[in-house]
């Protein structure tokens, strides 16, 4: 191994790589010398968010009516700091001024970090409804704490309720960044933006994809693999897609999806209903209804005919 040589080549390798024509539509210039967000610093910000949340299942697990307010006022104080930091990393990351120094974008920073935090118990609210709708929800389920500290679907609600407030305070980046850390532990993809009431529960989780524009109401329940996407992409005058239009499904309030449903486009699933496994929905379904696939037909094949 002592008498391996640098690449013949590796001159140009590398002025190929340092061409403009190469790098122009993947490099990132960083704006006022402010770096990207950190991604690990994220991962360690929604951990504490999760001890926060769920305290004594996570972070600290010695917790007592004497100790918690000093230790949740502790992690708190961490969040802010360094959320505002990446906060602001954001917005220069998607900053389109040249100045070298930009203040602006700390105090906005500063501020939503200031909106963010007022919402942090709403939070809590909202993700103890959805522990409830997963121990009532699965028969397998002990107790309530089973599914915070083990439920894919507890660990990914987390992610996009905490990722959702960020989101509604038009923070860029940061949101995606949250939701996509649990996409790829849970294989769960839920956009920031889409809105999820009360008593959620995702049953087995995996596989499941949940669109910017969906709204889904209380106490709903879906399995694995379903799909609330988009039919079609509209396009603009030079061929690509237009951002921000309402294009997912409306989940009206408790309806149960099964595993492998797919619903596309701006469509209305009406309160009550049932939608069957392996479904492909792209119109309105009344309040009510129960959609399931056609049955299962016997058909012989001979001499090598077939589907």
């Amino acid at each position: 191994m002592d008498d391996i040589t640098t690449n013949k080549d590796f001159s140009k390798i590398l002025n190929s790589l340092c061409s403009p024509n190469s790098y122009k539509k993947v490099m990132h210039r960083s704006n006022h010398n402010v770096p990207m967000p950190s991604t690990k610093i994220m991962g360690q910000i929604v951990e504490m968010m999760r001890a926060i949340i769920f305290p004594g299942y996570f972070g600290y697990s010695h917790l007592n009516l004497h100790n918690m307010k000093y230790y949740l006022g502790t992690v708190l104080d961490k969040i802010y700091h360094q959320l505002a930091l990446q906060i602001k990393r954001g917005f220069c990351f998607s900053c389109n001024h040249n100045k070298t120094v930009c203040t602006d974008c700390t105090n906005r920073a500063i501020n939503l970090t200031d909106s963010f935090f007022k919402q942090i118990p709403q939070i809590r609210h909202l993700l103890s409804t959805d522990v409830e709708a997963a121990y009532l929800g699965d028969p397998a389920a002990r107790n309530p704490g089973e599914t915070i500290f083990s439920y894919p679907s507890i660990y990914t609600l987390l992610n996009y309720r905490v990722a959702h407030e960020l989101f509604k305070l038009e923070i860029p980046l940061i949101p995606r960044i949250i939701t996509e850390m649990a996409h790829s532990k849970t294989g769960v993809d839920i956009h920031p933006g889409a809105q999820i009431d009360e008593y959620f529960f995702m049953d087995h989780c995996t596989g499941i994809v949940i669109g910017e524009t969906c709204i889904i109401g209380k106490n709903v329940r879906i399995y694995q693999g379903v799909t609330l996407g988009a039919k079609s992409f509209p396009l603009d005058e030079n061929g690509n897609p237009i951002k921000g239009i309402i294009r997912h499904p409306q989940v009206e309030d408790e309806v149960i999806i099964y595993s492998g449903a797919t619903i596309l486009g701006r469509v209305t699933i009406g309160k009550n209903s049932v939608i069957g496994g392996n479904v492909w929905l792209t119109r309105d379904v009344a309040p009510g209804s129960r959609i399931m696939q056609e049955k299962p037909r016997k058909m012989n094949f001979e001499n090598g005919a077939g589907i």
